[in-house]
């Protein structure tokens, strides 16, 4: 993958496509990928490049309890399915990352199964995560185990153990060879086995020096994972709070400091790719986060020019509403038909806002690779640059409800004028201290030379 100039949408099958919320294991396959193809075209048209998709192997409820590594989840459909649309992705140039849940399986898991028939006789005792048969787990096992989170529904596997590395490691090889998928996000890496992090890239990488690994890691320095030995990539989630912040609280110096810190010319993070978003399946949505809806439009300009992969998460560019429950992620995860989405949309100027963001991305290199620097920072306003040796871009947000006149100081600049992406006819030349930008209303500039 050419991950630099890769612009991720990402879906959650099971919620999107209606599948049933419990899976029989027993019924006949119903193939509801192929619905899918419908979405690449909207993918395609609005920008995006790659495709994330997940979890989609057998499971017995929401996906992250993994039943089997080698089938299709049944409720989704089968091999043939997931062949097609990977392959139809490709040829409309849009890259496939799986999830892979390797930190932890469903009880109904062949082996966990084995454990429960034959307890202390079962040949899979060393497959999980300390089985100890001293207490009871609090779903009446005769014994307890590891587990993801404390959720015993969620079975922590024992990656020290060879077999287990090798079957996993097998069912990659399937996924690889057989899907033809270009990368994979690691669930809950931030509790992941390093050791077995570290051989799946080298199996992966010796089968394709191309394939990218991404974690999901919430916390922590993203150094430790994301490294030549390991992952390409982790989930910014650094990023999350402090832009909802920004805009809630009327200070873009919560997200300026943030980029700064991990982006600015001394950043923890200035030479990493990291996979950035606004929403996913597992946090409230956009525009159920934002105080003001119009905020919408400065947000999304910035998940498109701050450094970062960005990602969109699917029915957000219409401006979808969801919240998570106490108990449930159900309306993170709504069932939708891409034919109804227009009617639906709460925010029908942002899918084309959208288009112009990523159309920018696209047409400018250094709005995906170029250095970040801070330019201008006020409580409504905030400027920075992307600079590469073929040019320099200045972005400038205004989160206010009322135009703006912002004087930004760059040194350096060309004496030639500045034409703003999202204004074709809008065009200025720097004077001796640098730029006097008009800013509209809940917008910004993206302003190229």
């Amino acid at each position: 993958m050419a991950i630099e100039k890769s612009i991720f949408y990402h879906i959650y099958p099971l919620g999107l496509l209606g599948a049933d919320k419990t899976n029989d294991l027993v019924s006949v396959s119903i193939d509801r990928l192929s619905v899918l193809n419908v979405w690449l075209a909207h993918i395609k048209e609005l920008g995006c490049n790659a495709l994330y998709i997940g979890p989609v192997f057998e499971s017995s409820s929401h996906g992250y309890d993994t039943v089997d590594y080698y089938k299709v989840d049944r409720r989704l459909g089968d091999d043939a399915a997931l062949i097609y649309l990977v392959k139809n992705a490709h040829e409309l140039g849009i890259s496939v990352v799986l999830d892979g849940v390797f930190n932890h399986v469903g009880r109904d898991f062949f082996a966990f199964k084995d454990l429960k028939k034959f307890g202390k006789n079962s040949k899979y005792i060393n497959w999980f995560s300390n089985v100890d048969f001293g207490k009871r787990s609090p779903l009446e096992d005769p014994f307890t185990y590891d587990t993801w989170a404390g959720y015993y529904q969620l079975v922590k596997l024992n990656l020290k153990n060879k077999e287990v590395r090798d079957y996993l490691l097998g069912a990659v090889a399937k996924w690889m060879d057989i899907y033809k998928i270009d990368g994979l996000r690691l669930d809950t890496a931030d509790v992941l086995d390093f050791d077995f992090m570290k051989e799946l890239a080298l199996f992966c990488k010796k089968r394709d020096p191309h394939f990218w690994l991404m974690g999901e890691v919430v916390h922590g320095n993203y150094n430790r994972w994301a490294n030549d030995r390991m992952l390409d990539s982790v989930t910014n989630y650094d990023y999350h709070t402090p832009i909802y912040e920004s805009f809630n609280l009327k200070d873009f110096s919560k997200i300026s400091d943030t980029v700064e810190r991990d982006f600015g010319p001394k950043g923890i993070y200035k030479d990493l790719a990291l996979y950035s978003f606004v929403d996913n399946h597992d946090v409230n949505r956009a525009a159920s986060t934002l105080k003001k809806p119009e905020h919408l439009f400065p947000l999304y300009l910035l998940l498109f020019t701050l450094p970062g992969i960005p990602a969109i998460y699917y029915g957000s560019e219409w401006g979808f509403e969801g919240k998570k429950s106490a108990h449930s992620d159900d309306l993170l995860r709504p069932s939708v038909e891409l034919k109804n989405l227009k009617k639906q949309a709460k925010h029908p100027k942002l899918l084309d806002a959208i288009k112009q963001f990523i159309g920018a991305r696209k047409k400018c290199k250094a709005l995906s690779t170029g250095k970040y620097e801070t330019l201008l920072v006020k409580k409504e306003q905030y400027a920075f640059s992307r600079k590469e040796k073929d040019g320099t871009v200045v972005v400038i947000v205004n989160m206010s409800s009322q135009p703006v006149k912002v004087n930004i100081s760059v040194k350096g600049l060309p004496a030639k004028g500045f034409t703003d992406f999202l204004s074709p006819d809008y065009c200025l030349i720097p004077n001796k201290t640098g730029l006097s930008v008009e800013v509209p209303p809940c917008w910004g500039r993206i302003l190229y030379h």
